[in-house]
């Protein structure tokens, strides 16, 4: 086990939707990394997050709210470390008025966020940082290796990602990182698509996870009327209009439900004006963000969940509903098939085709055997391949071996 800290740099750190992000850094370091962590943004909703939570934003360094003379302060370092390097580092920035983005606005952004993160990296011992998503926050990254002593990997989950690959820099954030974590099969031949044979060593496949004893078997919820879930941002990737429609053709059929949205977003009040226009608001409710404590009391209630998504990486809130043992209904989009196997540990629906996803969801409602089966399935699948101990160990191991290679 290496003794070197690592750095964990995300655009917004710790998320209320992104908490498998939190898990992940936990996990590394009960494993015995030391990881320090940096939050280009300060976080939303950090009223609803758990204490923990709450502590590790209050022990995270918030980039952007660094005052004017910090700033300067942490670039007339960098100058001091290394002129040379600044003046690299000022050169890329340059750079990316011509590429990319072609901002800038954002270049100058990128590269005062940059002289921030390195001071931090420098202060603590850091010579390799780690980010999630491949987003812009990975530029801040770039830079920072061209002015030296820095290294850099990046977990990519798609597929927003790579909608925009040109404009994101994504081929030059895989090609100049040490190595590159990817969440499936499918988003790795994404990345293979766009790199070059002679990286593709470079990209590893460690999948998201859940904490097994954080999200156990849930109690059998004996609902008099059947409780369907679905956690997630209120967004149209999510597909929540389509899940909608669907509850509302079950409706006309006579099929009784309780629908569940938990999560908030922009489109929140599309789909209460919809619930209230199809006469749905007593069937359906809308709780609002909640922190992971509050939620995993929400999965405790469901008879099944469903997330009738567009895009979508490897979704987390599957992997947690699956393990425990709530049957779950998806979509045949992305990495989705590599969690659930159709008709074994759970269901999947042709995305965007509301009769099918209303079929699906009926089938679950309408057998309890089948409920429980596929609920028995979905863990024993969860346990298997999206445990995050055994997965982060892959983390660990990877880590370790760019740590003893790092400048």
């Amino acid at each position: 086990m290496t003794t070197k800290p690592i750095g964990y740099l995300c655009s917004e750190y710790p998320a209320i939707s992104h908490t498998f992000i939190y898990r992940e850094i936990e996990s590394l370091r009960e494993a015995g990394m030391t990881v320090h962590t940096a939050s280009v943004h300060r976080p939303e909703k950090l009223q609803v997050m758990t204490a923990d939570e709450q502590k590790e934003a209050a022990e995270t360094l918030m980039v952007l709210s660094q005052s004017v003379p910090s700033i300067l302060g942490a670039h007339l370092d960098c100058i001091r470390r290394s002129p040379a390097g600044y003046l690299r580092m000022m050169s890329a920035a340059l750079k990316l008025m011509k590429k990319g983005q072609k901002s800038p606005v954002k270049a100058a952004a990128y590269f005062a966020e940059a002289g921030i993160v390195l001071q931090w990296l420098h202060r603590h011992g850091i010579t390799h940082v780690h980010e999630h998503f491949a987003n812009p926050t990975a530029i801040v990254a770039m830079l920072m290796k061209t002015y030296g002593g820095v290294t850099y990997s990046i977990s990519v989950h798609g597929p927003d990602i790579f909608y925009n690959v040109d404009s994101l820099l994504l081929q030059e954030k895989v090609r100049e990182a040490a190595f590159v974590r990817s969440i499936s099969h499918y988003c790795t031949s994404q990345l293979m698509r766009i790199s070059d044979p002679d990286e593709w060593h470079k990209l590893h496949i460690v999948r998201c996870g859940v904490n097994p004893e954080l999200y156990s078997v849930r109690p059998e919820p004996h609902n008099t009327i059947p409780n369907i879930l679905c956690v997630g941002r209120l967004v149209p990737a999510k597909g929540q209009h389509i899940l909608l429609e669907a509850c509302l053709q079950l409706k006309k059929e006579g099929i009784e439900f309780q629908l569940t949205f938990v999560g908030d977003g922009p489109d929140r009040k599309s789909l209460e004006e919809y619930t209230g226009s199809r006469n749905l608001s007593g069937s359906v409710t809308f709780t609002g963000a909640l922190g992971q404590d509050a939620v995993r009391t929400y999965y405790d209630k469901a008879d099944l969940f469903v997330l009738a998504s567009f895009a979508e990486g490897v979704p987390v809130v599957l992997m947690e509903a699956m393990a425990k043992e709530i049957p779950v209904v998806s979509t045949r989009i992305t990495g989705i098939p590599e969690l659930i196997d159709h008709e074994h540990d759970g269901l999947l629906a042709t995305p965007g085709d509301v009769d099918d996803l209303a079929l699906q969801i009926g089938k679950l409602l309408a057998n309890p055997q089948l409920r429980t089966s596929l609920g028995k399935a979905g863990r024993k699948k969860v346990m298997s391949l999206y445990n995050q101990h055994s997965n982060n160990r892959m983390m660990v191991d990877l880590f370790n071996k760019e740590c003893q290679t790092a400048p």
